[in-house]
């Protein structure tokens, strides 16, 4: 019977830097998660693991305790503590990583759409192939949907593509060259910094506050760069990824009068903008320097797959030359179901939706979290959580040790050696039952977690 109760775990700490505490709950959390610990096998008793690792007593303590907080391992009175059956498999994750807007379309609704696309869809538009901007009858639906925004463009200077990611990679194409220097929030979306970096441009990041990026800073920036070679400042003035700050009126004209006086363009991201329609976007401030980087898929559906690239005026040549090896274009099915949601005025009713249910998640992650600094609006997809780097980083590889994912700290980092960064959690993607569980784990660790501040 003593053979059946051994431990088949082999002790080791977990070679991070943090205390001997966190390294063990690492270490077990790893080798339960891949396998090499199955349901039901015993950990070591307190005493012989304390003694075989050389560290206090106390220290294993904590870490065990820790771990059954997590659902990890259970302990049974007057037999030790166990791997828990529930979590000992590697399948298991619950994606906080991606921020997509919450599921809020309907079959009935897609159905109804379909109808009505049957009747009214150019047969030409699928036995053709797309123009490199996209079809002119495509560009003007999406040039009405931008008016919505605040946002009034000449369909000939709108381009379209097969996604906002691919608008924006066009943009920082167009706008900074092979030579360019790209400014941008020091904290930002990590889809653009890995687009930057693999496409080989300079990148400095600009300091932010609860409002964005700070002008002061953008300014010093841009005295500083070095004359010749194309400047261009990307930012998100509207629920800024990830910390969802959104730019004042006040905050968005004095960035474009800087980058109008320092000669840098503008890309402005647009995609959160139908949150606040009521703020102009800086494009509209100033329209001869920005480029508008803009698309469907976080405003309607992820499964609409449009992006929206408005150019400066003189860059219609340049933005075709570069298409025509490569053309973007959407589907014209997707471009027509936002054409016949428009014309129905169903848009609106599926952005309430959203809102609706984006507010109850915002408020589900403040209830359960409750630390004084979560940062979060109510129409984001996403909360922001600060904290210093090192101590994110170990946080996100403790979540992922019990199936929970969540974005890497260093991907939204522009300088990797900053020492302030956070945790985004993307409250949209997942159910909202495994939101629920993985949000109150969380909560649990932030208890657990020694309260330091970002530098």
């Amino acid at each position: 019977m003593n053979m059946l109760l051994q431990s088949p775990w082999a002790p080791r700490l977990a070679d991070i830097e943090a205390n001997a505490a966190e390294r063990l709950v690492l270490a077990l959390a790893d080798d339960i998660i891949e396998g090499r610990l199955t349901g039901g096998d015993r950990l070591p008793a307190h005493r012989d693991l304390a003694w075989k690792l050389g560290i206090g007593l106390g220290t294993v303590t904590k870490a065990y305790a820790a771990l059954e907080r997590r659902g990890l391992t259970r302990s049974i009175k007057g037999r030790g503590t166990f791997v828990a059956i529930r979590h000992a498999h590697k399948d298991r994750q619950i994606d906080l990583s991606s921020n997509a807007p919450p599921a809020t379309l309907n079959a009935r609704l897609l159905a109804r759409t379909l109808t009505g696309i049957a009747r009214k869809i150019d047969a030409d538009h699928l036995n053709l192939y797309a123009p490199p901007a996209g079809h002119l009858e495509h560009r003007r639906v999406l040039a009405r949907w931008l008016e919505t925004l605040g946002l009034i463009v000449d369909p000939s200077h709108l381009v379209l593509t097969s996604g906002a990611r691919q608008a924006l990679s066009l943009a920082f194409d167009l706008a900074c060259g092979p030579q360019g220097l790209l400014l941008t929030e020091r904290i930002t979306y990590p889809g653009a910094i890995a687009l930057a970096r693999r496409k080989g441009y300079r990148m400095q990041g600009v300091r932010i506050d609860a409002e964005g990026m700070v002008p002061e800073a953008l300014a010093e920036a841009l005295d500083r760069a070095a004359s010749g070679g194309r400047k261009a400042v990307y930012l998100t003035p509207t629920l800024h990824n990830p910390t969802t700050a959104t730019m004042g009126g006040e905050r968005r004209q004095a960035i474009a009068e800087i980058c109008r006086r320092a000669g840098a363009w503008i890309i402005e991201d647009g995609v959160y903008a139908p949150a606040e329609p009521a703020l102009p976007p800086l494009t509209a401030l100033a329209p001869e320097i920005a480029f508008h980087v803009n698309g469907l898929s976080k405003s309607l559906g992820p499964g609409l797959q449009i992006g929206v690239l408005a150019l400066p005026a003189g860059f219609n040549e340049a933005a075709q030359d570069a298409l025509q090896d490569m053309p973007l274009a959407p589907s014209p099915l997707s471009c027509a179901v936002v054409e016949e949601w428009l014309a129905t005025g169903v848009i609106p009713s599926i952005q309430r939706d959203l809102r609706h249910e984006a507010r109850r998640r915002a408020s589900l992650a403040v209830s359960l979290l409750g630390t004084a600094e979560l940062v979060s609006d109510p129409d984001a997809y996403n909360a922001w959580l600060p904290m210093p780097r090192e101590a994110a980083n170990r946080f996100v590889s403790a979540a992922a040790a019990t199936g929970i994912k969540l974005t890497p700290p260093d991907s939204m980092m522009v300088d990797r050696e900053d020492r302030a960064s956070g945790i985004r959690l993307c409250l949209g993607g997942a159910s909202f039952e495994d939101l629920t569980e993985a949000l109150t784990l969380l909560a649990q660790w932030l208890i657990e977690m020694p309260r330091q501040s970002p530098k």
